[in-house]
């Protein structure tokens, strides 16, 4: 190979070559965009229509089941899913992470418009948006203030700052949680209205036809002109109260006669809490592939000129942020970085023990990992959790070519040989095992270039940059290297005591290594023994590792979820929700707690518990979760439970258990099924707060009409349904100004005339001969239950059963229990699938499983291509199993440690990595042959003379994960997985390395052609 010759007579050139990569890094640096993961969120739109009055069932078959007919064609479509509530059709359809949100919203809104004419002509029109119905905000802004209504506090929040919000970069929506909004309520009495004779269809007229604004045209004289306004509208609640409805017997009867009037709120089906004080909360929604980070520092920008236009005495604080985890995450990993090259520094200083020797390797650290930042600009890539942990490994693994390239020149140095002459001829010795090392480790990831889906997507930006590294890495170890050996290194006649010390000890060590190899070459067998028995390891230990899709980290959250039964009032969740804050209030390492009554429906709640910081708290998240779980337990009323928030950029309601049940049969069936699989899991105690979508029995008041007294007595059915509306569900019926803002007039009767079912008896329609006729004789009212939501899944009525996981349970065992139990109970006709986590696990663990075997294959053909050889790659691979038994053993003895994301990328990692000592070995012993030495002879001194490289690189390797298998603070746990595994891997691989490949190299060995010669020498 000539290029590192070049670079040695000419060393101005090959500095310049790393100066221009370092310089396309640096640029490419302030060019990279920061996230927490890559671009992994699937596009996902969905369609959200409204039908007024309609059941679940008639939304399920009326307009459901239409739109999903049409949307399932789309390309790309991952998971179509709908729920059909009453007067709310909502359907998500998540496309496959390829697809491009805008063509793909774009698919959706095509084919809804096909379909509009077979759906009801009374709903409102379809909303297609890109993002989740569901969506949960990702930054919870709460306001309140002790000198402010609740309803000026929430005029404030959505007329001046959600505007502001709503324009951020990466913002998707901004819903408004707690609010109270201004509306002119008209509170109507039922029996005024019927002593009058009124109805409320005569007051709805009544406000239509007098509260209107119209323009009234213009005055124009020959020079001047005046604009004519006619204020015929209405804006305060006395004017409001004035309206006169009708003259009865002569006498004007006004609305402050049939009822009250004034400024409310317009609806209270939600309720929040900060710290104990009532608040209002604006919540930030994210688009689904937008980066939370760069939302939130937009946000915080904008913060203080929103809170310079608050009123005086209104306060807002950010209540909940999970871009702060993110931010720390990303911080600590900086901080590892740093550790890991320290740590590298000093193992090469160990084994060199010359600052000029120590300052060639680690040149190549930073000329490396910024060369890095161009290949991922190039490749579209960002700076986050996991092209950052690709960086930390990458510390240890770019110094090791220049390291066997620094440790071949300095031995000939040491020989007597000038230090030109000797770069020269170390190099080219060498040249072929770093091009070797170099392109085996590439090449493990090729295969990971192909992998689709979320978890693909993580291992691609992780794989290519630590790949890019190592590629850049090798460059330099064939350019920069050698030129400074050739200028650097000089001959020491003398040395310190210490450095005489070390070399001794080295000495001493090669010598006894060598003399152990060969006591082992000839008992041979024993070494095949140990081999087996150490590759059969592994294959035990993966059966006894339990496996998950991410560790559980310690985000600094924790979320405490509370369902009441069905039809519970938001007094009834406000009063559980203050039980769970004084539970919050008196738990230590909480910093604040946030709580919102009625979400996402009014019978459920959800509160944010924020911890103190990582360094100030000696508990663990889980662990103050599981503490708070007796507490929430013994709350009656509500089922409450705390919750630690997911990994991997899932919704934070999410829970990890979500097995799909599908069936074409009825819902009644369907529940009747899922009640067995739930008596199955009840008997599990892996499965803690289990819970179904599938709800029968929400509680309905269903009022049957007798149609024949209806038309004997002269009233419309219509008239009764109107009436219905208006007085017990509230009927927007005008508008109103206030502050230059519009307000709903809302027409309904007063909470105290609806409480019962028998209030409903007491309201009057009007009759034949203007009568007035109670409902009691015209309805029959029975208390009945009807559906909460009808749920479909891939077109089909589904349930999804949802469930937590008990410390120690996994999400491997949990699915692998349901899946028997639905093998033996469900009849014919059923199916299941998988939903959120439990489906991102099951397609994540096949596709990891073939790309590991990918890897394998990949890596046999390139060393095929290299070594000009079939025999040469197998004998390097047996490296392989043996360092998968290290890594599956540290696994097994860390705490909390599984077959997850992140300890498989480490073991495809580590079989680039461990299969480079096997190269070092059978490269040189190829070498050694060629000049004429026995197979016994070469093999021995080959293993011997690379023996200091081996383990300098292994040490190397090894200090520059130690920082990753003992870190701590924000997102320590899945850095501590990958770290763990590359370093338990290396060092049992090498060590069984040192002996195996020498071993089973003698037992395959054959006479090495001629014309191999000169390829292996490099030349």
């Amino acid at each position: 190979m000539k290029l590192p010759e070049i670079c040695i007579r000419r060393p101005v050139f090959a500095t310049v070559l790393s100066l221009v990569v370092m310089l396309l890094g640096a640029v490419s640096y302030s060019r990279l965009p920061v996230r927490e993961y890559p671009k992994i969120d699937e596009p996902v739109v969905t369609v959200d229509t409204t039908y007024r009055g309609a059941s679940a069932e008639i939304i399920e078959s009326q307009i459901t089941k239409p739109l999903e007919d049409s949307l399932a064609g789309i390309e790309g479509v991952d998971v179509l899913s709908s729920i059909s509530r009453a007067e709310n059709s909502q359907i998500t359809v998540r496309f496959k992470l390829e697809r491009n949100p805008d063509s793909a919203a774009a698919d959706v809104r095509d084919r809804v418009a096909r379909v509009r004419n077979k759906l009801p002509q009374a709903i409102d029109e379809p909303v297609i948006a890109k993002v989740e119905a569901d969506a949960n905000p990702i930054i919870w802004l709460a306001f309140n203030s002790d000198r402010h209504s609740p309803l000026e506090v929430t005029d404030v929040a959505s007329r001046i700052v959600k505007p502001r919000l709503q324009t951020l970069p990466g913002a998707a929506d901004v819903r408004v949680f707690g609010e109270r909004k201004f509306a002119m309520r008209i509170w109507l009495d039922p029996g005024r209205l019927a002593a009058y004779g009124l109805t409320p269809p005569d007051v709805e007229d009544a406000l239509r036809r007098q509260n209107v604004e119209v323009p009234a045209g213009r005055i124009e004289s020959r020079e001047r002109e005046f604009s004519v306004v006619s204020r015929t509208d209405l804006s305060k609640p006395e004017e409001f109260a004035d309206i006169v409805v009708r003259l009865v017997r002569g006498y004007p009867v006004r609305i402050r006669d049939l009822g009250r009037v004034e400024v409310g709120a317009a609806q209270e089906r939600s309720a929040v809490r900060f710290n104990g004080k009532n608040a209002v909360a604006l919540g930030v929604i994210k688009q689904a592939t937008a980066n939370p980070l760069d939302l939130s520092k937009a946000l915080r920008a904008e913060l203080p000129r929103l809170i310079a236009q608050l009123p005086e005495g209104m306060a807002v604080n950010v209540a909940y942020d999970s871009s702060v985890f993110i931010d720390r995450s990303i911080e600590a990993v900086f901080t590892t970085i740093g550790e890991a090259i320290l740590l590298v520094a000093l193992i090469i200083f160990l084994f060199l023990r010359s600052p000029r020797a120590t300052l060639i390797p680690l040149v190549t650290i930073p000329v490396s990992l910024i060369g890095a930042f161009a290949l991922m600009l190039a490749m579209g890539f960002t700076i986050n959790t996991l092209t950052l942990l690709a960086i930390v490994l990458a510390i240890g693994l770019v110094v090791d070519d220049s390291i066997v390239v620094l440790e071949n020149i300095y031995r000939h140095i040491e020989d007597g040989m000038p230090r030109l002459q000797a770069a020269l001829q170390g190099s080219k010795e060498i040249a072929f095992a770093v091009v070797a090392m170099t392109l085996t480790l590439a090449a493990v990831y090729a295969p990971v270039a192909f992998m689709t889906g979320r978890t693909g997507k993580l291992f691609i930006e992780f794989a290519l940059t630590l790949a890019g590294a190592v590629l850049v890495s090798g460059f330099v170890a064939l350019t920069l290297s050698p030129m400074m050996c050739s200028v650097l290194l000089r001959h020491e006649t003398r040395h310190g005591k210490a450095y005489l010390w070390f070399e001794s000890f080295f000495d001493g060590l090669t010598a006894g290594y060598r003399r152990l190899l060969s006591a082992t070459l000839r008992r041979r067998w024993m070494v095949m023994l140990v081999f087996v028995l150490v590759a059969a390891s592994s294959a035990l230990l993966l059966k006894v590792l339990k496996s998950e899709l991410a560790p559980v980290e310690d985000r600094g959250v924790i979320l405490g979820v509370f369902l009441g039964p069905e039809g519970a009032t938001l007094d009834y969740m406000s009063k559980y929700a203050r039980q769970l804050e004084g539970i919050y209030a008196k738990t230590p390492d909480v910093e604040r707690f946030f709580v919102v009554a009625g979400n996402p429906v009014v019978s459920q709640g959800i509160s944010f518990v924020g911890l103190t910081d990582w360094n100030e708290r000696a508990k663990h998240s889980t662990a103050i979760a599981k503490a708070l779980q007796p507490e929430f337990f013994s709350i009656p009323g509500v089922l409450a439970f705390p919750v630690t928030p997911p990994s991997l950029g899932q919704s934070p309601r999410e829970r990890p258990v979500n097995f799909v049940v599908v069936t074409s049969a009825s819902y009644p069936e369907l529940q009747g099924v899922t009640e067995q699989i739930l008596g199955e899991m009840a008997k599990n105690p892996g499965f803690v707060n289990v819970d179904t979508d599938l709800k029968l029995n929400k509680p309905e008041l269903s009022v049957q009409v007798d149609r024949d007294k209806a038309a004997d007595t002269g009233v419309q059915i219509e008239a009764i349904g109107r009436t219905l509306e208006t007085l017990l569900g509230g009927r927007q019926v005008t508008r109103f100004k206030r502050d230059a803002e519009q307000y709903d007039v809302i027409v309904q009767t007063t909470e105290q005339e609806r409480a019962t079912p028998g209030d409903i008896s007491q309201i009057y329609v009007r009759g034949r001969d203007d009568r007035m006729i109670p409902l009691a004789n015209l309805v029959r009212v029975d208390e009945t239950v009807s559906p909460r939501e009808l749920n479909h899944f891939a077109q089909r009525r589904a349930v999804t059963i949802s469930a937590n996981l008990a410390p120690g349970y996994t999400m491997g065992e949990a699915l692998a229990f349901l899946d028997n139990a639905a093998r033996s109970l469900l009849p014919p006709g059923y199916a299941t699938d998988y939903a959120g986590q439990s489906r991102e696990f099951r397609t994540s663990t096949a596709s990891l499983a073939l790309t590991f075997l990918l890897a394998l294959a990949f890596i046999y053909l390139v060393l095929a291509a290299q070594f000009e050889s079939f025999r040469d790659p197998f004998v390097i691979m047996l490296t392989v199993p043996l360092s998968m038994t290290g890594a599956l053993l540290a696994l097994y003895l860390l705490p909390g440690g599984t077959l997850n994301v992140y300890s498989q990328i480490g073991l495809v990692t580590l079989v680039g990595l461990i299969t480079k000592h096997g190269i070092l070995i059978v490269e040189f012993t190829n070498q050694l042959r060629d000049q004429g030495k026995p197979v016994r002879e070469a093999l021995i001194d080959a293993t011997s003379l690379r023996l200091r490289p081996i383990l300098m690189t292994t040490g190397a390797m090894v200090l520059g994960a130690i920082p990753l298998a003992f870190a701590s603070g924000a997102g320590a746990e899945s850095r501590q997985q990958i770290g763990s595994v590359i370093v338990g891997g290396l060092l049992l691989g090498t060590l069984l390395t040192l002996f195996v490949v020498p071993t089973v190299y003698s037992l395959l060995a054959r006479e090495r052609p001629i014309a191999a010669a000169p390829i292996a020498a490099g030349a």
